[in-house]
């Protein structure tokens, strides 16, 4: 069970880290664009987008804590 857990756990964070790296081209993106569509991507970036990952990612956290308690790390 624990291994599943772990799994589970490494592909997670690896998924949250890759979306949150991907949030800055977003920004070099709106820094390209300017002005009020440069507004517009970053507040979708800081309300829509990382506010999951931020969730998510403390889920993920669980889960590995729940793995390793029942690994006896």
């Amino acid at each position: 069970m624990s291994d599943i857990l772990k799994l589970i756990f490494g592909y997670g964070i690896m998924i949250c880290l890759f979306a949150g790296g991907l949030t800055f081209f977003g920004y070099v993106a709106a820094l390209i664009i300017g002005g009020n569509t440069a507004a517009v991507i970053c507040a979708f970036i800081y309300k829509e987008i990382i506010p999951v990952i931020i969730y998510v990612s403390v889920v993920m956290v669980l889960v590995g804590l729940v793995a390793m308690y029942l690994a006896g790390e």
